[in-house]
This record gives structure tokens, sequence and C-alpha cells, in this order.
């Protein structure tokens, strides 16, 4: 016969331990008059066929058939206060874990209607309080068939659930630019606690925290939003060949496009360098005018509406901070308002 465990008891509690079975290796045989020990932060799930029944709180616990109902149901009254019975013991951890940190392992994205590309891709992390609450259904969910189960273990899935609501409560929730959506931080904490402490709950733990850092943007291209499935083909297609155009612009005496793919970039390209380079000798037989910060400037109501969508990329691209954005979107808003 197996050896009967009349003392279960796990008091040496790993750094971020959450479950940990007795025995290690599998099942072992009980009987009634067994001692199982709970120390503080604990508790202690009997499980049976990969069934989890009954649970013991802190404290020194004979085994009777009274705390344990669901165990003596499940394998028969035939005990005799003496006979063995097989079963597992899951001690959990119910203690707090303050400060788990988490963060983007895939951008957030945020529609920006009318600006840019029309879409962010942003960055983000921060922390959270989590405590095991319900320590039958945090077994059955993680612990049941392993020997010992870590926060790392588990961790995973936690941020999925994360990302998810958070990626939720900024669609839906957030005007569509960076600044304002990082202005308002507290109520988008608030709204994401309050959203996944059901997700939380459903797995056994209580959300007890919810805090993240202002948000930034990611370096956001064509490739990046259609690979999210973020812009249809057509739009795709129409922002390469508009970056083909723009390379021949800027490399008139090389092969522009060239990688754009698509069948844009090198037959748009060198029509492109052409074009420019008779732009170019028209204005050498020219007489040369003097150049003043006047003629640089943006001065009907379309240019300076493309000069701030060019700075909505700059920003996106992190090529100017958020104050200069600011104070340039704003010196050249007031210059629109002007002209109404």
């Amino acid at each position: 016969m197996a050896r009967i465990l009349d003392l279960v008891q796990h008091p040496n509690v790993g750094k971020e331990e959450l479950a940990y079975r007795e025995p290690q290796g599998g099942s072992g045989d009980f009987r009634i008059g067994s001692q199982v020990v709970v120390r503080e932060n604990q508790a202690a799930v009997f499980v049976r066929g990969g069934k989890a029944l009954d649970a013991l709180g802190p404290g020194t616990h004979t085994i009777t058939t009274a705390n344990i109902p669901l165990l003596v149901d499940l394998i028969g009254k035939a005990f005799n206060d003496q006979s063995p019975f097989t079963a597992e013991v899951y001690f959990i951890n119910v203690g707090d874990f303050p400060q788990v940190g988490w963060g983007t392992t895939q951008p957030l994205a945020l529609e920006t209607p009318g600006r840019g590309l029309g879409w962010l891709l942003l960055q983000g992390h921060g922390v959270m309080d989590i405590k095991i609450s319900e320590p039958q259904r945090f077994a059955t969910q993680y612990a049941i068939g392993k020997p010992i189960v870590r926060l790392a273990d588990i961790k995973d899935r936690l941020l999925t659930m994360v990302l998810g609501e958070l990626q939720d409560v900024i669609a839906t929730n957030v005007p569509g630019d960076l600044m304002s959506l990082n202005r308002m931080i507290s109520e988008v904490e608030a709204v994401t606690l309050a959203q996944l402490r059901e997700k939380f709950e459903a797995v056994g733990v209580t959300l007890k925290a919810f805090e993240m850092k202002p948000l930034s943007a990611a370096k956001t291209t064509a490739e990046d939003l259609r690979n999210m499935g973020l812009l249809d083909l057509a739009t795709y297609q129409g922002l390469q060949a508009a970056d083909a155009m723009r390379d021949a612009a800027q490399n008139p005496g090389g092969v522009a496009g060239a990688g754009v793919g698509l069948g844009a970039g090198l037959g748009l390209g060198q029509m492109m360098a052409g074009a420019f380079q008779q732009q170019q000798q028209q204005t050498q037989s020219q007489p040369a005018q003097p150049e003043t910060a006047q003629s640089k400037s943006p001065t009907t109501k379309t240019e300076i509406m493309a000069l701030i969508d060019s700075l909505d990329m700059r920003l996106a691209n992190g090529e100017i901070t958020e104050s200069a954005y600011e104070r340039l979107v704003e010196k050249w808003q007031e210059r629109l308002d002007e002209m109404e």
C-alpha cells in the first residue's frame, strides 16, 4: 500500500508562486484523521479525477467527512474513519500581487480621421494589482495537473485580456488624436479597470487596481496598417504610389520607388524623375528671384491644411516633439481661422 499522508502542508512559498501541488508527483493517499496545515494567504483545494471539490482556509485542519463533503460524496462513505482515499491537494496563494507590469506586445490602434494615414499605432505600459479570490476556480483554470504554477505561467493570458479591453476602450471612448487620449488617461484607466474585472473574475482572479502611463506613437507605415487589416488594398496602393512620386522628386538621378512593390515604383519613378529634371532646367533659365521667408510659407487654406497634415505625420514618426506639434498646429490653425 502506498504511504498514507498523515500531515500535508506547504510552508515555503516561492517567489511569484501561485499554486503548488502536494504531493508533487501526483495523487497521494489520505485518510480521515489526516491533518492539513494551511498558512495565512493560502487555501488548500482538494482535487480528484481532475475536478476541484473542497477547499480549506488558513488553520490546522483534521480531515473529517464534514470538512471535505464533496470529496466524500464522490468517493463513497465506506471509510470506516480510517480507510485511505486518493486525492491531490493544491495550495493556492491568495495573497496580494501588487505592481504586476504590463506592456504592449503589439501596438494599439487609434483612428485619426482626416489626419495623416488615418491611424496611429500606439505603445504603452503600466502596472496592475491582482489577487486570487476564488481558489477553486483558479485551480480549475490553471493549476490542476501541474506541480507548480507561477505568475509568469499565466501572465500572457492576463496580458491578452488587458490589451483586448484597452483597445476596445480606446476605440469607443477616445477622440481621434493622441494628445486628447493622454489628457484623459485617468478616465481610460477607470473604464478599463471596470471592464477587466469581470474577465479576471472568470478565472478566479480579482483585479484590484489598473494603472497606465501616457501612450506614445510608434512609427506608423502603410505596410504596418495593411498587415493589421486597417487599410484596404486600394488605399494601400494609393499610398505606395504617393511614396514613389515623393522618392522620384527627392532622387531625380536615381531609381525611385525601388522596393515599393505593387508595380508602382520603377515606371512611375522614372517618369517623375524626367519631369523633375525638366522643371529644374526651366527654373535655371529664368532670372533669379530673391528668396524670402514669406515665399516659403503656405499662404492659402489648402497649403495650410496640407502643412497641418504633414505635422501629424512628423509627430507620428517621432520627428518632432508633442510640445512643438501643439505650438505649430495652434499657430497655423489661427491663420486658418483668420481666413474665414
